[in-house]
This record gives C-alpha cells, sequence and structure tokens, in this order.
C-alpha cells in the first residue's frame, strides 16, 4: 500500500509528541532525569493543565495539507480515542485514504482498488507511537518512556529546551521547548517514508491557538531529510464528541 500521509508524520499533531506503544508487558528500568520531568510538567502546564487534558477521551481534528514535495493539496480528519485509538481520513485529487488502529491491528484503505488491509510492521509500529495520546504525556512512566534533558539550543535566535524522549523499543525523539513559551517547536525521529525507506523527520509546530482551554498548535510543517514535505493547517477541532470504537476497527 502506498501511503499518502507517512504515519511518522502525524503524532506531531498530539502536542507535537510522537509516542510509542509499550502497554502491558513492559516493565520500566530507566528513569526520566529530574530535570527533564520539571520542563515536561512546564509544558503540559503551558499547554492547558493536568487537569483539562486529563479530562480529554477523544479528538477530532480537521483541515487542509498541502504535499509540498509533490505539488499536491487536500483535506484531512483526524480521530483519536484515548488511550491509543486513531484514525487518519485525507482526501487528495478526489480520493479518500484511509489509515487507523483500533489499538493492536494497524490497516488502511487503497484508495486506487478500494482494498482493507493490514499495513506491513514497520508501519504499524509508527503508527501505533503516534496513536498514544494525552495518557502517554501524562504519565510517561506507565508506557516505558522515559526523558532525558539535554541542555538549551537556540533555534532562531531563541532559547529552547532540549529532550530526548527514548521508548521501550529504544526509538528516540529529540524535543525542542520554547524556553519562554514552554510550547513544543520542533521534534526530530527516525521513520519509515512513503516508500518504507527510513528517513529523518522535522516537524515544526506553529500558530498556537486555544481550544477549549488547551493550546493547539494550528500548523505543522514536516520536513524529510531536509526538504519539505508537507504541511497541516489546523481548522477545526472537537474535543469528547463521543466517537465510537467502531470508527478504528478494521473492516
Amino acid at each position: 500500500m502506498k501511503k499518502i500521509i507517512t504515519a511518522g508524520v502525524v503524532g506531531v499533531f498530539f502536542l507535537g509528541l510522537c509516542f510509542t506503544t509499550g502497554l502491558g508487558t513492559w516493565v520500566q528500568t530507566k528513569k526520566s532525569d529530574p530535570q527533564a520531568l520539571k520542563i515536561v510538567e512546564k509544558m503540559i502546564e503551558a499547554t492547558g493543565g493536568r487537569k483539562v487534558l486529563e479530562k480529554i477521551k477523544d479528538t477530532t481534528s480537521s483541515g487542509s495539507l498541502s504535499l509540498v514535495a509533490m505539488g499536491l493539496e487536500g483535506g484531512f480528519t483526524f480521530y483519536h480515542k484515548e488511550p491509543n485509538k486513531l484514525r487518519i481520513d485525507a482526501e487528495v485529487m478526489g480520493q479518500t485514504v484511509t489509515y487507523a488502529t483500533d489499538g493492536k491491528i494497524c490497516w488502511g484503505v487503497d484508495p486506487m482498488s478500494g482494498v482493507t488491509q493490514e499495513m506491513d510492521e514497520t508501519q504499524a509500529e509508527s503508527f501505533r507511537r503516534d496513536a498514544l495520546g494525552n495518557g502517554a504525556l501524562l504519565h510517561p512512566d506507565k508506557f516505558g518512556i522515559t526523558f532525558t534533558y539535554k541542555g538549551q539550543e537556540k533555534l532562531e535566535e531563541k532559547d529552547h529546551h532540549v529532550l530526548i524522549q527514548t521508548f521501550p523499543d529504544g526509538w528516540e525523539a529529540t524535543i525542542y521547548i520554547n524556553a519562554k513559551t514552554n510550547l513544543i517547536y520542533k521534534t526530530v525521529g527516525v521513520g519509515p517514508n512513503d516508500m518504507g525507506v527510513e528517513v529523518e523527520f522535522e516537524n515544526f509546530s506553529t500558530d498556537y491557538k486555544e481550544v477549549d482551554g488547551i493550546l493547539i498548535a494550528h500548523t505543522m510543517t514536516t520536513y524529510q531529510d531536509g526538504e519539505e514535505y508537507m504541511t497541516l493547517t489546523v481548522t477545526e477541532t472537537k474535543f469528547n464528541t463521543g466517537i465510537e470504537d467502531s470508527m478504528f476497527v478494521m473492516q
């Protein structure tokens, strides 16, 4: 199945962080360092606070997308249900592409043939990381996720805290948090591109706006190996609309 939207990209929507699975059988042996956790806590508070984020059971977000590398425009809708269900419907050139997971099976619909099939394991691993939501941010230890503080770095003349987010399988993301606003600006990681080849992703989160007490990046730009790949522009976000589990189940 050829992918129009790479699974490794979509995690930028969820507060700019990419998460991974680690449910059930993971026993954590490494701990986050205290300085890193202090910065994560400041980010949580800047985003809306623990009490507000804990109340989110599901999220629906829609907007436009620009596949810069391909010269294509379209629209998207993300459906997320805590703790690990995700569905993406993207429309490009009059065709709708769907990717989803019910927390276990990751699947998609080929827009050319209409055939529904499971993702290969490389794509599925990346998509499962993206499917974890606020629970993994608020309680990373439960998911075997750790944070390490790497000091400060200037990006565009602004100071940013640099965190390394490490996952149970060894996958890492580097997160740059604005030292003044405590909001995520940039996330860097390695993942499969449209052809299944591993590349470096850089996700930039900008244009933060408040929605129901939560600050959300409304513009997200992704680069692959240094070249601009895609921009997502959020136009509407709704919380707790009662999304049914059936939305995420492979048909």
